[in-house]
Formats: C-alpha cells, sequence, structure tokens
C-alpha cells in the first residue's frame, strides 16, 4: 500500500537503516554518554552555527512537552495557533505535563499566525487572576503545509522578546521547510532568535526519534532533569542519535525533503487539472490541500489513503514523502480521473 495521508506511513530510508546497523554493532555507554552521541551533539552545533544543547527524544510529543515544560511554570500560559499539532493532535498530553493553559489563536488563509494577531492577545501582564504568558509556539511547515520566512521569524522573535516570551518551534516538518526556502537549518531557527526547536526525524525517513534544540542557555538549567521526568530519556540514545548524524552528513535532509516537496508539486499540478478539485492551500512543502466531492473519499481511500481534513467544506490533505514516485501520482491521478462526475 502506498498512501497519501501522512510522511508517517512511509519506511525507512536505507542511510538511516545503515547508522542504526553501524550503532548496533557494539556496546556503547547508555543515556547519551556514548561516542555516537557526543559526536552527533558537535555536528549540531556546527550545522546550525550556535552552542546548542541537544535532547534526543522518542516521539514528536515529547519533543514538544519537553520543549514547553522547560520555559514554563504551571501557572504560565502558552500561545499556539488554532491548527497547532500540540493543540489539536497532541491529546492532553501538553496541558497534562506541563499544567499550562494553551491559548488556540486564529492562523491566517496561510495557516501561519501574523503578528498583529500575537499582539492582541499579549494582555493582563502581572494578573494574578490571569495564567502569565509564557511562550509563544509556531509550527514550521505549518500545518498547512505553508512555511515561515526568515524575516516572518525573525520579527515574530522580536516580538516576543520585548514582551519577556520565549519562542518555540514546533518542526516535525523542518526540513521540508528549510528545503523549500533553499535556506540552511540555521536560518530559519538558530539566527532567526528561536530559543528551543523540536526537531524532527520520523516524518523526514528516520526510524524513530526526534531531537530537542535549545540556543537559548537560561533553559538549559533544568530541561535534563525534565527530559527524565516526561519519560523522554532513552536508555539507548545512540539509535537516536546515529539517525540524526546520518540525515546531518552531507544534508542528506534536504536531498529527501526536496523530493518530497517536488512530488507535491507534481501532485498538486496533476489535480488540479480535474475541475472538480479546488486547491485550498498554497503548496510550499510537502503538503496538498484541496476540496474534493465527497463522494470520493472511499473509492479513493480504498487505495490511497489520504486524511479528511476539514469535512464541511470536503477539504482533504495529501502529503507526499521521501518515498513518493511520479508513478504513483500518476496513478492517483487515474483513480480520480475515473471517477463519477
Amino acid at each position: 500500500m502506498k498512501s497519501f495521508a501522512s510522511d508517517n506511513y512511509a519506511g525507512v530510508l536505507p542511510e538511516i537503516m545503515e547508522a542504526l546497523q553501524k550503532a548496533n554493532s557494539q556496546h556503547a555507554r547508555s543515556y547519551g554518554a556514548d561516542e555516537i552521541t557526543k559526536k552527533t551533539t558537535t555536528l549540531f552545533k556546527e550545522v546550525f552555527d550556535a552552542d546548542a544543547d541537544v535532547y534526543f527524544v522518542f516521539n514528536g510529543t515529547g519533543a514538544n512537552v519537553l520543549s514547553i515544560s522547560s520555559a514554563t511554570q504551571s501557572y504560565n500560559a502558552v500561545l499556539c495557533s488554532d491548527t497547532s499539532h500540540i493543540y489539536n493532535d497532541e491529546s492532553s498530553a501538553p496541558e497534562t505535563f506541563t499544567g499550562c493553559r494553551f491559548f488556540p489563536l486564529a492562523a491566517n488563509d496561510k495557516g501561519k499566525l501574523d503578528i498583529n494577531t500575537i499582539n492582541e492577545r499579549l494582555i493582563r501582564k502581572g494578573d494574578v487572576h490571569y495564567p502569565q504568558t509564557a511562550m509563544l509556539s509556531i509550527t514550521q511547515a505549518t500545518e498547512y503545509g505553508t512555511v515561515y520566512t526568515p524575516q516572518e521569524i525573525k520579527d515574530i522573535a522580536g516580538l516576543t522578546k520585548e514582551n519577556g516570551l520565549y519562542l518555540h518551534m514546533d518542526g516535525s516538518r523542518f526540513f521540508n521547510a528549510a528545503a523549500s526556502l533553499g535556506c540552511g537549518l540555521k536560518d530559519i531557527s538558530s539566527k532567526a532568535g528561536v530559543d528551543i526547536l523540536s526537531l524532527g526525524g520520523t516524518k523526514a525517513g528516520m526510524m524513530f526519534g526526534e531531537a530537542v534544540v535549545v540556543f537559548n542557555k537560561e533553559l538549559s538549567k533544568h530541561i535534563a532533569y525534565k527530559q527524565k521526568q516526561v519519560i523522554q530519556l532513552a536508555s539507548k540514545t545512540r539509535f537516536i542519535a546515529a539517525q540524526f548524524e546520518a540525515m546531518l552528513q552531507n544534508e542528506l535532509w534536504r536531498m529527501t525533503a526536496t523530493h518530497a516537496n517536488k512530488m507535491a508539486e507534481l501532485l498538486c499540478k496533476s489535480i488540479s487539472k480535474n475541475r472538480q478539485v479546488k486547491i485550498t492551500r498554497p503548496v510550499q512543502a510537502n503538503a496538498v490541500f484541496a476540496e474534493i466531492p465527497r463522494a470520493w473519499y472511499e473509492p479513493l481511500q480504498v487505495h490511497y489513503p489520504f486524511y479528511v481534513w476539514k469535512d464541511s467544506t470536503h477539504e482533504v490533505r495529501f502529503m507526499c514523502s521521501w518515498d513518493t514516485k511520479e508513478e504513483e501520482i500518476e496513478k492517483f491521478v487515474q483513480a480520480i480521473d475515473a471517477l463519477p462526475e
């Protein structure tokens, strides 16, 4: 089965499998004290051009929970987009582990938060009757597959710093965003004013694992203890680190993310020729959003699973991944064209 439901459905990159096998060849110290983890952490510092602290975790929810908990107390509030993953798709995990109130802000038609929307929600500072805002979280690429430019991130970071907030970036598809912009990873993170980054690996072709990259040293004071507390400290950390080492070396991430993005562009161009398909969002990363007839759901999903995003308007999401092939898109388009009008 091939699907357009999620890049999580895809398998593991051959280079990642090789790295895992290599890491499995001998014994190594546990809990991140091994040489692979140390080497990969140094590589992170070089790639992001920052004296960053790196914490390897099991999954995306864990990465976000750890990032947010490192910067907040239970009386704090976190601002995020109303379409964000941390608000819509991580159940109550962020609230449960952090104790914070999460306030969703209206994203624009491109799925992004703008300065005015954020600024309007920075209220009641110092009011003991109101949760005190400590962090803003933005998603890169967004849940609509659009990307924040380096300047947009810098503008948001400027606003958060003016108001004493930390800026968190949820980067489950961070590699796709950087590939789309044609920039380095540092240009949309460490050099743009991001304090802490949840860097996704699984959707990019890793078997498991994400990384929390801390740029603001203030957040490093307690984060190691938080990692243990939120059940994200792996005893065999080297198996996560080894995957990131392979991903960052020679910019493997850029090659695979660029391919996924190009497949999304091709998919968009191909299905938009059908007059019953309406593309609803700009295609900037590896996601295509479109409105299709409701009657298409079942016959299409038999062979090509996808997610219904907004049932009231028949908006669906098609995702491409590192292993999406042109011929699979052609077959999908043929399946669409064979459906009755």
